[in-house]
């Protein structure tokens, strides 16, 4: 046994056209003119692409806001402006630097709790708010639990994003098939969803679009939302020719989601014996500038705010927030380590406040068979 196998970066050949991708590099501004004309003259470049190539400019695992290339605004870093396809990494990497873009800056928020303030600035204009989803949790009666309380303990936690870090960085193939079928061959978490959103953007039939994976080379939930697989499938199928990308681990700490940054305000009371009487909490999760899996996640967040204890009296508001920064979305856990983080804090500071063994203390108010 060896371990040898093909990763995505292994399905490179030789002939093959590469793709690389401008990103916006700013937060928030309307693209107000994209000039191309440099870099589709610079030797070895084959096209550039824009929005107006793209037949419908729009996914989403859950909603399709986030467009492939963006046309009239971009919303954080690592949107996508243009696409650069050329005979060499090389070209494309040169030609990429000749594109043109002006924008008209806008005002960014990057604090979620900020962006939920009347008069933020909108990620989403159309929305008319910043709020992308929200889910209140109600069990019982927390004023008559915190009544019941000998302690009630307040305090407030913050959790920041986290990079995935998969030892294989994005990188793929695509190309269409003596079938006029359109081929994509990377790694990913979704081969169906993949296959969805592809043939939507391109407005094929879905048995038109093939998706392989390769030896993934770790995910994580970092390979659940299209990537780099809708642009390769995008040049591909325009152009009909082999297309190539890998991205430098720059370029994917650039371009993929990351785990949701949540704050935690929270209130948990205790009877000197150590029954938990009541949680109260407030999470605000920062989804970043596009769906991904925000509302989901935050549904996990949101029941996890009691941890793993059978607490009689509950209020959980939990909210996912748009701002202009890096979208979040799927990370292991899937936003139960943040909110426990929280949880599991203020069950330790309980017991020394009481007196109790913080293990014993767990064991006490622990979910038991037949509770939920």
């Amino acid at each position: 046994v060896t371990g040898a196998t093909n990763y995505p970066a292994d399905l490179v050949r030789a002939g093959m056209l590469h793709l690389k991708v401008v990103f916006a590099g700013r937060a928030h501004g309307r693209i107000a003119a994209i000039d191309t004309s440099a870099a589709q003259a610079h030797p070895g470049v084959v096209a550039v692409l824009t929005a107006a190539d793209v037949p419908f400019n729009a996914f989403g695992l859950i909603d399709h806001d986030q467009p492939v290339l963006c046309g009239d605004k971009v919303r954080f870093q690592g949107d996508k402006v243009a696409l650069v396809v050329a005979e060499s990494k090389r070209a494309a990497d040169a030609a990429a630097r000749l594109v043109q873009v002006r924008y008209d800056e806008l005002p960014a928020v990057t604090d979620a709790r900020a962006a939920m303030q009347p008069g933020a600035p909108l990620v989403h204009d159309e929305r008319g708010t910043n709020v992308l989803f929200s889910m209140p949790i109600r069990k019982g009666d927390v004023a008559q639990g915190f009544a019941e309380a000998d302690v009630v303990l307040e305090d407030e936690f913050t959790t920041s994003w986290q990079e995935h870090a998969f030892l294989q960085p994005e990188a793929g193939i695509a190309y269409v098939d003596e079938q006029n079928r359109l081929v994509v061959e990377t790694a990913g978490q979704w081969l169906h969803e993949d296959r969805k959103q592809i043939a939507a953007m391109l407005e094929l039939p879905e048995d038109q679009v093939i998706i392989r994976y390769a030896a993934i080379g770790g995910a994580f939930g970092g390979r659940e939302d299209l990537s780099i697989q809708h642009v390769l499938a995008l040049a591909a199928w325009k152009l009909r020719k082999p297309v190539a990308m890998v991205w430098s681990r720059e370029e994917s700490m650039i371009g993929h989601h990351k785990r949701h940054p949540i704050t935690v305000r929270c209130k948990w009371g205790a009877r000197r014996d150590g029954t938990i009487t009541a949680v109260q909490a407030e999470l605000v999760a920062d989804g970043g500038a596009y769906a991904s899996t925000s509302q989901e996640v935050t549904k996990v967040a949101a029941v996890f705010a009691n941890g793993a204890y059978n607490v009689p009296n509950i209020h959980v508001d939990a909210y996912a927030v748009y701002t202009n920064n890096v979208p979040s979305g799927a990370f292991r856990g899937f936003g139960a380590p943040q909110a426990q983080f929280a949880s599991e804090s203020m069950v330790t500071r309980l017991a020394h406040a009481l007196g109790i063994d913080p293990i014993e203390m767990r064991r006490k108010n622990l979910y038991r068979e037949g509770d939920i």
